[in-house]
């Protein structure tokens, strides 16, 4: 009876059952008594040549609400699919689809895509040509839900689905701009308009940027301001959904983290069953604080054994995230994954064995049964990103020998793989090299062709790319030494090529290329200045970071950079209360960098409000971000102090920065070693010189020396003396933090020798980048003369005897002195 009640509830049957006896429909009275698939398939198979557009749509929909209500384990989508009367009921479908409303049609298209009809076929194709050509009729919660049709079955990578929607009748890429903006265009508008206690429309538009890979921040807020009202209403689940997309598409709003962390909290006491604790463990874990984490932990620990085999996954998954390391939970929830290991899927085996690695869990048995199966998905895989996947989490499992089988399939999937995932398979490879026997002897060759094939697919790629979007979206993760060495000068020259392709849309994300590959581009570092200026007003004010990182950081100014400054702090200003806390320091302190400080901006962040908002959000943020983000607002207390004393904001991260101290290793390279014997014969003795002195404010100098008014070397104290024992280690004979700094005879002056090594220049220049200069302006406003050695001038062919160098230091030192 619950089966007969649900499914008579349901709404494709409410639609239609509304009339009186008078207009009674026995095809429908039929479908609503059905309990089941073989029941619904049944009704179809004997009233064939009576089914009408409403009868096809009920039933179509029925199906699919059967196979959501059962586990994906016991689904049974491949047997209706291939069943002769869904075979009727598609032919119908297409056939009627002129007769359909709005909401049935995409209600259509939703259902026999989670029935697993192919994106290319003509029943998918005919339905998302006529859902584009209605798109300004739909309601809300057809929108949304047609945009998740779209992203989630990938509709924009099919081959058959590149041609004009308009002139053909074929779904267009979702890639095409004009679509994309199209959908969002409408859907903003309808955001505004609706019903706010329906959230699942705002997430599943938040879902449908996700999949395209769109992140357009008004839209995003606007899904957000609705999410956020609802969230006292949220169950764990939806929250996880939530926050995992925002996490994927890394939209971070302090506020929904925050109400979403309370509401989380609410529900630890009610979430006792497998299912609504797993919700709640991988939502609310990464944000508990370290009481809420044990007590979540020994929940996990009581339910461990009745986990299925994706709960046991999800688990395993945030045990890794926050780092856990209770090993008998660990042993417990690998003990059920064991178990289960012939229910994962390929994705799912790279995951789990990957979550086992990083949790440094040990059990050569079951690794043993991991990598077999690894490499068996491995070897039967079509799918390049499925073998990306695979492949680096094989590389970090132990192995002496790299199967003949594996490097093939690699090297047959590498010319159909983009940037990202040969970077991935290039780590991966390198990893192989470092661990086989015969490395010490040779590279084999299985590994060098290897290595050749990616270097070729990689330069080809590049050559080959005429859309910029796509380019940098492939780039977006790329790091490692293989990027560096093969593909980083090639990409700057692609990306120089398309500098044409540069506007407001993609200003942040190249600006956040060329940051994190500290690559000085003049060239494009000006095209994204002049589009900037230009078109401030059309980029988020919250992409002002990212638009104006790599100037401060890089230490480059394009021709107009005191416009380009002041156009963008005018464009925050307005919107400062606006910005989530983490990123407004992160802000701040770029624009110190830069040597710039608004006043309003300096005002907002030194205040009781924002560092207690501030404090709350970090506590909700991953352990790396957290101390980021702390640490930045000391550097940034710390330049607000010394360069705008008239703003009266106080020092307070002394105990900070005594932590920090601490936890140092206080050691220093050979390189400065040798540097500080070399001072101690220019200066006349080791003891005139001191190494890693910390000053006011907590900067460690490399060595400091003081010279009298006639430029002789002072002598410190013997109590003020290091030791530097053999490995490295430095040890004052007493707290020397800024003590000895008024026991400067008069007229003396101070000198700091800094050695600059490559971390402060550009990569492909000897510039200097930002930070260094930073450091050399405080120096000098705590009293230093500063003398800074880059490595290239220490390390060079000209410095290659104790007097060449002992010449140079004296030059650096006395040159420039008072």
């Amino acid at each position: 009876m619950f089966r007969l009640r649900a499914v008579t509830g349901s709404r494709y049957l409410r639609r239609f059952l509304h009339g009186g006896a008078a207009n009674r429909d026995h095809v429908l009275e039929q479908l609503g008594i059905c309990s089941g698939e073989d029941q619904v398939l049944e009704v179809v198979g004997k009233n064939k040549a009576k089914l009408t557009v409403n009868h096809v749509g009920c039933a179509i929909g029925m199906l699919w609400h059967f196979q959501k209500e059962k586990p994906q384990m016991l689904r049974t989508v491949e047997f209706i699919k291939s069943h002769p009367e869904f075979l009727t009921l598609r032919v119908l479908a297409e056939n009627k689809i002129e007769l359909m409303d709005d909401v049935m049609l995409v209600d259509m298209l939703y259902n026999v895509l989670r029935l697993n009809v192919e994106p290319y076929d003509s029943l998918a194709q005919q339905l998302v040509s006529e859902a584009w050509l209605r798109l300004y009729r739909f309601p809300m919660p057809s929108l949304s839900k047609f945009a998740v049709c779209l992203s989630d079955q990938h509709l924009q990578h099919s081959p058959p689905m590149e041609t004009n929607i308009i002139s053909t009748g074929n779904v267009s890429s979702l890639v095409s701009p004009h679509l994309r903006d199209k959908l969002i265009n409408k859907a903003d508008h309808l955001l505004d308009t609706m019903d706010p206690s329906h959230y699942n429309n705002p997430r599943r538009m938040v879902q449908f940027l996700r999949n395209i890979k769109y992140s357009y921040r008004p839209l995003l807020e606007k899904c957000n301001h609705i999410l956020l009202r609802n969230v006292p209403h949220l169950n764990a689940e939806n929250i996880s959904i939530i926050m995992g997309l925002y996490q994927s598409i890394q939209f971070n709003n302090c506020d929904f983290r925050l109400a979403a962390k309370q509401r989380l909290m609410e529900l630890v006491d009610s979430s006792a069953d497998p299912f609504s604790f797993t919700k709640l463990f991988v939502a609310l874990g990464p944000m508990a604080g370290e009481d809420t984490k044990e007590r979540l932990e020994s929940t996990a620990l009581l339910l461990a054994e009745d986990f299925n085999a994706h709960q046991a996954l999800a688990v395993a998954e945030t045990l890794e995230e926050i780092q856990c390391r209770n090993l008998n939970l660990i042993q417990k929830i690998a003990s059920v994954v064991h178990k289960n290991l012939h229910v994962y899927k390929p994705m799912e085996i790279a995951r789990i064995t990957q979550a086992l690695i990083l949790l440094h869990y040990q059990s050569p048995e079951l690794f043993t049964k991991l990598r077999n199966i690894l490499v068996q998905f491995l070897l039967n895989s079509v799918y390049p990103y499925e073998v990306t996947m695979l492949t680096r989490v094989l590389s970090m499992l132990p192995s002496p020998r790299l199967d003949e089988g594996v490097v093939s399939r690699v090297e047959a999937v590498l010319p159909q793989c983009n940037l990202n995932d040969l970077n991935t398979f290039a780590m991966a490879v390198a990893k192989w090299v470092r661990n086989d026997p015969s490395y010490r002897h040779s590279t084999p060759s299985k590994y060098v062709r290897l290595l050749q094939t990616l270097n070729r697919c990689g330069h080809e790629r590049l050559r080959k790319a005429d859309r910029l979007d796509l380019v940098l979206e492939e780039l977006k993760y790329m790091s490692g030494e293989w990027f560096e060495e093969m593909l980083l000068e090639e990409t700057m020259v692609t990306l120089q090529r398309l500098e044409d392709q540069i506007s407001w849309t993609n200003v942040p994300e190249m600006a956040l290329f060329l940051t994190r590959t500290n690559h000085l581009c003049t060239p494009l570092m000006d095209r994204i200045a002049s589009v900037a200026m230009e078109n401030i007003n059309k980029i988020h004010y919250s992409a002002t970071y990212a638009t104006l990182l790599p100037f401060a950081v890089l230490n480059y100014d394009p021709p107009g950079v005191d416009e380009l400054f002041d156009i963008c702090i005018q464009r925050v200003i307005p919107h400062i209360s606006s910005f989530d806390p983490h990123l407004l320091v992160l802000l701040a302190y770029a624009l110190a960098v830069a040597d710039c400080f608004p006043e309003d901006l300096v005002r907002e962040i030194f205040n009781v409000n924002f560092l207690a908002k501030l404090d709350s959000q970090l506590e909700t943020l991953p352990d790396a971000l957290n101390k980021r983000i702390r640490l930045r607002l000391m550097e940034l207390n710390r330049a607000v102090c010394l360069e705008c004393p008239e703003s009266q904001v106080p020092w307070f991260h002394e105990r900070y920065c005594l932590q920090l101290q601490k936890k140092g290793n206080g050691s220093i390279s050979p390189v400065q070693q040798q540097i500080h014997q070399m001072l101690g014969e220019v200066l006349g003795g080791i003891n005139c010189a001191r190494v890693a002195l910390l000053t006011t404010y907590f900067y460690t100098v490399d060595f400091e020396c003081v010279l009298d008014r006639h430029h002789q070397a002072v002598a410190y104290s013997e109590q003020s003396q290091l030791q530097i024992s053999e490995d490295g280690k430095v040890r004052w004979g007493s707290d020397s933090v800024g003590k000895d700094r008024s026991e400067v005879p008069p007229g003396a002056q101070r000198v700091a020798v800094d050695f600059l090594d490559f971390k402060s220049f550009c990569k492909n220049s000897r510039h200097m980048k930002g930070e260094a200069m930073m450091r050399k302006r405080h120096l000098e406003i705590l009293g230093y003369h500063v003398v800074q050695i880059p490595h290239f001038e220490w390390n060079s062919m000209e410095l290659s005897t104790q007097d060449a160098w002992k010449e140079y230091l004296r030059k650096k030192i006395f040159t420039g002195l008072p």
